[in-house]
């Protein structure tokens, strides 16, 4: 476990508990709508396509594109992430998009490009926490 993170630590509610349990084994699991078939991001009570409330989390591959990004050069004061980071929206294959920190790329716009493939990846940061993170994906 990396004693060096000093980042803000999730606390899990009853609504995210089965999210930040599959992330601890690095699966990324998403809330899925049994009655219309949607997967969605961030968990709640009813299927916010349909308002049904017959979820289900399910198991989701982890891959997906960028599809947005900003470069933090002077992040707020106090935050314990250094700068330059990248801060970025990445669209899943599965449909729902996920706010996330993209690692493992340099925080300069020539490295990074909207629509690139991304693939999930984790940082655990202590015994009961694994952060998901995005990265480039890897060639295969």
């Amino acid at each position: 476990m990396p004693d060096e993170y000093r980042g803000p630590i999730p606390v899990p509610l009853p609504e995210t508990r089965p999210y930040w349990e599959a992330a601890r084994r690095h699966e990324l699991t998403l809330p899925f709508c049994t009655a219309c078939g949607a997967f969605f991001f961030y968990p709640r009570a009813a299927c916010p396509t349909c308002l049904s409330g017959a979820l289900e989390w399910r198991r989701v591959s982890g891959r997906g594109r960028l599809l947005t990004f900003t470069i933090v050069y002077r992040g707020p004061r106090d935050f314990p992430l250094p700068a330059p980071y990248v801060l970025a929206m990445v669209e899943l294959d599965e449909g729902p998009r996920l706010m996330t920190n993209l690692i493992d790329v340099e925080p300069e716009p020539e490295r990074l490009e909207i629509g690139m493939p991304v693939e999930v990846t984790f940082v655990d940061v202590n015994d009961e926490i694994g952060l998901p993170h995005f990265r480039p994906e890897a060639r295969r």
